[in-house]
Protein backbone atom coordinates (compact mmCIF):
# COMPACT_ATOMS: atom_id res chain seq x y z
CA UNK A 1 0.00 0.00 0.00
CA UNK A 2 1.19 3.48 -0.61
CA UNK A 3 -0.01 6.52 1.09
CA UNK A 4 1.08 10.41 1.06
CA UNK A 5 1.81 12.37 4.31
CA UNK A 6 1.55 16.00 3.58
CA UNK A 7 2.57 17.56 7.41
CA UNK A 8 3.83 21.08 7.97
CA UNK A 9 7.22 20.05 10.29
CA UNK A 10 8.49 23.66 10.85
CA UNK A 11 7.30 26.87 11.30
CA UNK A 12 10.18 29.76 12.29
CA UNK A 13 9.52 33.63 12.83
CA UNK A 14 12.05 35.98 11.97
CA UNK A 15 13.94 38.91 13.62
CA UNK A 16 11.30 41.15 11.70
CA UNK A 17 8.57 38.94 12.47
CA UNK A 18 7.93 37.41 9.26
CA UNK A 19 7.00 33.90 9.11
CA UNK A 20 8.70 30.70 7.58
CA UNK A 21 6.54 27.23 6.86
CA UNK A 22 8.06 24.60 5.88
CA UNK A 23 5.59 21.34 4.84
CA UNK A 24 7.26 18.06 4.01
CA UNK A 25 5.49 15.40 1.44
CA UNK A 26 5.99 12.28 2.44
CA UNK A 27 5.49 8.74 0.03
CA UNK A 28 5.11 5.60 2.12
CA UNK A 29 4.99 1.79 1.05
CA UNK A 30 4.50 -1.04 3.38
CA UNK A 31 5.67 1.31 6.22
CA UNK A 32 8.95 2.33 4.14
CA UNK A 33 9.23 5.95 3.30
CA UNK A 34 10.28 6.18 -0.29
CA UNK A 35 9.93 9.83 -1.33
CA UNK A 36 10.79 13.04 0.59
CA UNK A 37 9.81 16.47 -0.53
CA UNK A 38 9.41 20.46 0.74
CA UNK A 39 7.84 23.04 -0.02
CA UNK A 40 8.31 26.46 1.91
CA UNK A 41 6.25 29.35 2.65
CA UNK A 42 7.17 32.91 3.65
CA UNK A 43 4.41 35.31 5.22
CA UNK A 44 5.46 38.95 5.90
CA UNK A 45 3.68 40.57 8.46
CA UNK A 46 0.41 41.33 8.11
CA UNK A 47 -0.68 38.96 5.26
CA UNK A 48 -4.01 37.33 5.00
CA UNK A 49 -3.41 34.11 6.46
CA UNK A 50 -6.61 32.60 6.74
CA UNK A 51 -5.96 29.79 4.43
CA UNK A 52 -3.10 28.90 5.96
CA UNK A 53 -3.00 25.54 8.69
CA UNK A 54 -4.37 26.70 12.12
CA UNK A 55 -1.06 26.84 14.18
CA UNK A 56 0.24 29.09 11.20
CA UNK A 57 -2.28 31.58 11.61
CA UNK A 58 -2.03 31.26 15.29
CA UNK A 59 1.80 31.94 15.08
CA UNK A 60 1.05 34.63 13.12
CA UNK A 61 -1.68 36.29 15.06
CA UNK A 62 0.74 36.36 17.88
CA UNK A 63 3.66 37.70 16.69
CA UNK A 64 2.00 40.15 14.32
CA UNK A 65 1.06 42.78 17.11
CA UNK A 66 0.00 46.27 15.17
CA UNK A 67 3.62 47.64 15.91
CA UNK A 68 5.52 45.01 14.16
CA UNK A 69 3.24 45.29 10.93
CA UNK A 70 3.54 48.68 11.31
CA UNK A 71 7.84 48.86 11.10
CA UNK A 72 6.88 46.26 8.69
CA UNK A 73 4.77 48.26 6.36
CA UNK A 74 7.66 51.39 7.09
CA UNK A 75 10.52 49.41 6.05
CA UNK A 76 9.05 48.52 2.80
CA UNK A 77 7.73 52.12 2.20
CA UNK A 78 11.27 53.27 2.96
CA UNK A 79 12.67 50.72 0.89
CA UNK A 80 10.60 51.86 -2.26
Amino acid sequence: MITKDVVIDKIEVLENGGVLVRQVTKIVENGEEISRSYHRSSFAPGRDVSDQDARVQAICNAVWTPEVIAAHQNARSASE
